[in-house]
This record gives structure tokens, sequence and C-alpha cells, in this order.
């Protein structure tokens, strides 16, 4: 029977569900799965590579072919497992052979894992079904079932949270059926959990299993950024923060790209680019790095690194970042440091279902506020780190999109939206902001004995103004009925 699925990930998970496993239990296997190989079922331990001279498609074909003879002996470990021993290898092949499969066949490995857990680890399989949590199923698989060397505690919450990340993706999230969001979050949440899908890579080596699946997944994913396959040896800090974003599922507001400068262009192509190198940041925002800043006034050179903010604390920042020395790793900076180049700003807002303003309420109560996510045109020449920033910097007015308020001396924060040349990206006056069209929002609807002078003098204050509903409506005459419904004039 073919696996139901369009991922590895997602096959894996379909059919271990379909084997009667709680998700717990099958996060569970699947994080330790995916730090064993990555979910690659033809991954050679990388350590034996060089040793046996065979890459994993080599190895594979070797074994299949016969040509390669000491499968079973040769101590390296091999597919989703990374089976090991002997006469663990020795069962796989003849499991394989006997299906007529290749012996790195995913739905033949899933075949021989569910052997061995209603076999010989029978009692790793009760007990993860048993599981009520992700961490306590993936603890009984790395100790009862992997049981590679390390299983010390760091260890055991890596592998929990790799578990975590699928038990969110496939078992929480059957229950969201909005817009593609997160269920029953909001912004800030979706935020927090977006970071949390990149710190959990921390640790990941350049070479190993899982940076190979980093690699994968990015590829897998179509249409590919300029038609350009990454391979394991290019450079792969966009390509991980393109990976983030896929793994999410969130590539409609985060664009994928393997190479920094094309991030940017597509970030400004959807107006979520902010050129402010001082913006205060929030977790799930992607940093541009500059290696060449001088520290002096805005950046505006290209970029060569970028990375995820994971944290902010006051003006620290904690970004996580692939390839840095050649792994996925933390980096720590503060707030309009040198080298920040700018920010992509994912609008997460779309990605939030709990807690969302109901629409009446995301219009302006009078036409002095302004509402979160509301378009605004931004007049001024000037944005701030924070409310209540003595210094701002520079930028150009255009449209912006209202993303938090507080009270403050600068009391919107504001970013740039769509191509009109605008740059704002942080904290402004409240008088530097109108609302868009706001006149053209305002309607009447002509009811019997209504004349466009009275109309004018209610409406307006002024009863000689009527002229201007006929210009601003195309009115030829003074004529009007009743149930026409008329644009009105600002007061």
């Amino acid at each position: 029977m073919a696996l139901n699925g369009n991922t590895n990930e997602e096959k894996i998970w379909n059919f271990l569900k379909s084997k009667g496993l709680n998700s717990f239990a099958v996060a569970g296997l699947m994080g330790n799965l995916f730090a064993e190989s990555g979910l690659n079922p033809k991954n050679l331990q990388n350590s034996y590579e060089k040793k046996l001279g065979h890459t994993d498609e080599t190895y594979t074909a070797a074994v299949d072919s016969g040509k390669y003879k000491n499968f079973k002996s040769d101590a390296a470990g091999y597919g989703l497992a990374q089976w090991t021993y002997g006469t663990r290898k020795a069962a796989l092949l003849e499991y394989a052979k006997s299906g007529g499969k290749s012996v790195g066949d995913l739905e033949m490995q899933l075949g021989f894992l569910m052997k061995e857990l209603t076999g010989n680890y029978a009692g790793v399989l009760a007990e993860i079904k048993k599981a009520t949590s992700v961490l306590q199923a993936s603890n009984t698989v790395l100790m009862k079932f992997e049981r590679p060397a390390d299983q010390s505690e760091a260890v055991q919450k890596k592998r929990a949270a790799y578990g975590q990340t699928y038990y969110d993706k496939y078992a929480a999230a059957k229950n969201n059926t909005q817009n593609g969001g997160t269920s029953n979050m909001n912004v800030s949440e979706v935020r927090k959990k977006f970071a949390a899908i990149a710190t959990k890579y921390k640790g990941v080596k350049e070479g190993s299993a899982q940076h190979h699946a980093i690699i994968d997944k990015y590829n897998a994913h179509k249409p590919l950024a300029r038609g350009y396959k990454v391979t394991y040896t290019d450079a792969w800090c966009a390509t991980f923060a393109s990976m983030v974003a896929i793994e999410a599922g969130y590539t409609d507001i985060i664009p994928t790209e393997c190479g920094c400068n094309a991030q940017i262009a597509l970030w400004q192509k959807m107006g979520r680019w902010c050129e402010n190198d001082a913006k205060v940041p929030e977790p799930g925002d992607y940093i541009y790095y500059d290696w060449d800043d001088n520290g002096n006034g805005d950046c505006t050179g290209g970029s060569e690194h970028v990375g995820i903010v994971t944290a902010v604390n006051g003006n620290t920042i904690t970004v996580t970042e692939g390839n840095k020395s050649n792994a996925v790793g933390d980096r720590t900076l503060q707030v309009n440091g040198r080298y920040i180049r700018g920010y992509g700003v994912p609008d997460f807002s779309k990605k939030a279902t709990a807690d969302k303003p109901k629409q009446e309420e995301q219009k302006p109560d009078d036409n002095t506020e302004f509402a979160l996510g509301e378009v605004v045109m931004f007049n001024g020449n000037t944005h701030y780190t924070s409310a209540n920033a003595t210094d701002g910097k520079s930028c150009k007015p255009g449209k912006a999109k209202v993303t938090q308020k507080y009270n403050g001396k600068h009391p919107y924060h504001v970013v740039r939206e769509g191509g009109d040349g605008g740059s704002v990206c942080g904290w402004v006056n409240a008088s530097d902001l109108s609302h868009i069209n706001s006149a053209a929002e305002r309607t009447y609807t002509v009811k019997s004995g209504d004349s466009l002078w009275a109309i004018a003098a209610k409406q307006l204050g002024d009863g000689s103004r009527y002229n201007e509903i006929k210009t601003m409506n195309g009115l030829s005459s003074n004529t009007i009925y009743a149930g026409q419904v008329l644009k009105l004039p600002t007061k």
C-alpha cells in the first residue's frame, strides 16, 4: 500500500498513526528518527562516508546490487533509525529482499520499524502507546530503542523538541480551519511558536544528517527560488531561514530564497522590508547583516548573512542562525548594533486565529485614532526605536500598517506597506499619520424628502457644500432619489 503524504515527514506521521499509535507516541518516535537520520531512509552514518568511500546514494545502490558485501558487519549506522548492530542490519536487509524492495525504501523501513516494535521491542511500543506527553514517548524511544551513547538531559530535551514540532504541526494543527493559521493562537503566540521551530535546530552541524535534512526540505519546496537546487556544500544561512518558513507552512508571508540579497528584494516586493536598522525587532523577524558596515548612519550595503530573531530582552536581541560557524547557533547583539542591514517583517497577523478583533473593532473610533492592522498614510520623515525615544532616524513617507500601539510620545508602531517608496519601520508621532480614503469611506443613504443642500447641512455642517457632494459622486444635476448611496467628503 502506497504511503500517504507529500513529504517524508508527512508519510511517516500518517503511516505510524495508521498503526494505532497516539500522537504523543508518533511525535516521540519521529523526533528520534529525525535526530538519527534527518528522516532520510538512505542515510549512511556521516562519520562512515569517508571511511567506506560511499555517499548515501552509492552505499544504498551497492548494497542493493550485492556489490557491497559488508552491510551486516561494517558497524555503520544506516536508515531512518540508523540501524547499527549486525543482527538488526541483517534482519533489515532480509526484510527488504523478501519484499523485493531497496534497502533504502521508506515504506519498507517503516514496515521493518513496526516489525521490531511488535517483536523484540514490544515493551517499547506498549510504553509509548501509554505516553501522555511527547517528552515521555521520546525518552522511552531514546533510552530503550535507539540507545545512543549520549542519553544526557540535553539530548533528551533536543529530541523531544524535534518531536514537539511534529506534534504541533500534525496533531495540534488538526483543529485549525481558519486561513491556514495556527489554531487558537494570537499574534504573540504565533511569533513564539515560529521562533521555536528555528531554535529546535540549534546544534545541528554542517554535514550531519540533520543538516542534509534542512537542505533537502528547502529543495523539496517548489518552485525553487531562481530554479537553483542548493547543495550540501553551499552556504546555507538563507536556506535555513527559508526552511523554517517552509516547515511552519508560512511561505505566503515569508519569501523563500537561498541568497540574502535576493531574499531582501522579495521582502521589498512584498512591502515587508524594514530599512530601519535601529528597529526593536520581535521574535520571528528576519535580521540581515552587512559585515562591511562601518557603524555610522543607516547601513545600506549588501547583505552576507541572515538569521531569525528568537528572543528580545530589553535592548538585547537573540538570533538563531544557520551556517553560524558551520552549524545552527545563536548570536546576541544590541538594538541598532553594528552590522545590522535591516529586517524582513512577516505579517504574522495573517496566521493568528485567536483574539482577533472583530471587523468593526478594526475601524477607527474617530478621525484621530488609528486601529491595529489599519493601513494608513505616514506623512512624516522620522521614526523611532521606541515609543518614548528622544532621537529618531530619518525615513521616507508612504503607506504603512499599524502593528503596535503604546501610550507614549510616539504612540504608533508602523511598517511600510506597498511599493510607493516609503521606508518607515518604527514608532511614529500620531500627527504624522492620516487615514487613507477616509473621505471615500463616508457614505449616506438618501431618504425620502432629502435634498443635496439638506444632506450637506446635516452631514457636513454647511449646506453650501452640496456642490462637493455632487462633484464627488459625478452628479450632473441636483436630482437624487431615496435609497441612493452618496459618498461624503470630510467634514
